[in-house]
Order: C-alpha cells, then sequence, then structure tokens
C-alpha cells in the first residue's frame, strides 16, 4: 500500500496498528493482530490499559481546552486516528484550536490527509519523536503553532517507547525549553507493577519492537522535571481526574481498579 510515494510494510508490525487494533479500529494487517492476540489471550484484561489511557487523553484535552485558554495542541506519537482525537476534542469546545499530530507510522500520515482535506487546522507530521527539533521546526508545524503563545505537548503513551539510553526525560526537557510560560504537558505512561504481569507485557514489546519501558510514579514523575505537577500527581489513569460517564470507579467505592487499570499512569503538568 502506497501514498505519494509513501510505502506501507504490511508485514512488519507496527506499535501504532497494535493500539488501533486493541481498541477496536480497522486500520490493522493481520502481522498487528497478531501481536494485539498475544495481550488478549495470554494477559487477560491487559486490553484495559489501552481503554483507561485513551479516556484520560480525551480528560485532559477537554479540561485543558476549558480551564487554560490554550488553543494550540501538538499530539507526539499520535497513532492513527479513533474517536475523540485531540483535535476533535479541544474544537468542540473552542473550534479555533489548531492541532499538529507527529507520528512516525506512514500509515498515520495517510489518514492523517484525510483529516486535513477535513480540517485546514488540524497538521500530520511524519516525524520520530526523539528528535523534537525536527518536530519543532517542520514547516508544518511551524505554519500552525504560534511558539510565543502557550502550547499543550500531549505525551500519550509515547514515552514508555523510549528506552531509557534514548533519554526520554531529554525529550521533555527540550519542549519545556522551547515552549512559553503557561504551557502545558500531558503524559501517560505504562506503570509499574513490580508485579508479574508488568514483567510479562514489557517482555512482549521489548520482544517485538525492542523498545516498551515500564516505570514507576516517582521515575514518571522525574520525566516532567521543572515543571508543576498539578492535582492530583501522577496516578493510575482511570483516577486520573475521573468522570463519571467513563469511569465508574471514580474512587467512591463502587469497585477496585484491576490489576491491568493500575499499569498505565497519567499526569498533568504546567511550564510556571
Amino acid at each position: 500500500m502506497t501514498d505519494e510515494g509513501i510505502s506501507i510494510d504490511p508485514t512488519r508490525p507496527s506499535i501504532a496498528r497494535v493500539y488501533d487494533y486493541l481498541l477496536g479500529g480497522k486500520d490493522n494487517y493481520a502481522v498487528d493482530r497478531e501481536i494485539g492476540d498475544v495481550f488478549k489471550r495470554d494477559l487477560p484484561g491487559s486490553v484495559a490499559i489501552a481503554f483507561a489511557n485513551r479516556a484520560a487523553l480525551t480528560r485532559a484535552v477537554g479540561q485543558i481546552a476549558t480551564t487554560t485558554g490554550i488553543r494550540q495542541f501538538i499530539d507526539l506519537g499520535s497513532g492513527l486516528p479513533t474517536a475523540d482525537n485531540v483535535h476533535q476534542v479541544a474544537q468542540r469546545h473552542a473550534p479555533e484550536t489548531r492541532v499538529v499530530y507527529v507520528d512516525t507510522d506512514p500509515q498515520v500520515l495517510v489518514h492523517g490527509r484525510a483529516l486535513l482535506e477535513q480540517n485546514e487546522r488540524t497538521r500530520v507530521v511524519r516525524a520520530d519523536v526523539r528528535d523534537p527539533e525536527n518536530v519543532r521546526t517542520h514547516p508544518d508545524t511551524v505554519e500552525l503553532i504560534d511558539f510565543e503563545r502557550p502550547v499543550a505537548v500531549m505525551f500519550s503513551a509515547i514515552l514508555h517507547h523510549v528506552n531509557d539510553e534514548e533519554d526520554p526525560a531529554a525529550i521533555v526537557r527540550y519542549w519545556r525549553d522551547h515552549v512559553p510560560s503557561g504551557s502545558h504537558f500531558f503524559v501517560s505512561h505504562f506503570r509499574s507493577g513490580n508485579n508479574p504481569e508488568t514483567v510479562e507485557a514489557e517482555g512482549v514489546l521489548q520482544q517485538t519492537f525492542g523498545r516498551g519501558r515500564w516505570r514507576t510514579d516517582e521515575e514518571i514523575a522525574a520525566l516532567l522535571e521543572g515543571l508543576e505537577i498539578l492535582d492530583p500527581g501522577i496516578v493510575p489513569a482511570p483516577l486520573w481526574r475521573p468522570e463519571t460517564v467513563d469511569n465508574p470507579w471514580q474512587g467512591d467505592g463502587e469497585r477496585e481498579l484491576t490489576v491491568w487499570e493500575r499499569l498505565i499512569a497519567a499526569g498533568l503538568a504546567r511550564k510556571a
């Protein structure tokens, strides 16, 4: 499959397409479903990680759009479009909001071009989040984002795919140093539970992609060094500013989180 020179290899698994499969999407291939089925079959309940993460991202975008006055978002490692994408949630509250999506997967770019046809305030940049300078100076980013005004930088389920030796903290630090005061940073991240489920799930990703790092709450917070971590801090994603509509377990005793729901954390930080 190609689109104006963009080549998609259906024989190699893609992190974006595996997530798409786990979320019930259709933009995936047999090789992606094979990896996804390992989680579904061998790690029953683990699919809750993907849904808990997506729900937290949706809540974060809505709260940033409604409470901070920020009208521009950069979604790093955005993945394939699904229900309630960042621009859809943000523009629901503030139609003038501009969003740049960033991903390396060529299929994301193909779908992104379809988004562009429908929304002039959206751009999709094919770039590696480990090269933030290239992302920031990309012509499509420069066209849409005014770096003299606060920006929401979204690290939704991406930093755990950056291995320690690739220095994920430096990626966050770059963006911290290149956006103005008042900018917000959302992070969701695989959360180490020091249990067999963590070890097994981490092993699947490392064996398949050579990356996938579970980190403790303290390690996740350290990625946000120099930023003010807002309430309620780094917590399991379903407990991050829950809303009854998507979190029936919002801490009122209705039920306990499963071990899998505790294996994805979320947090929001602000640059003073």
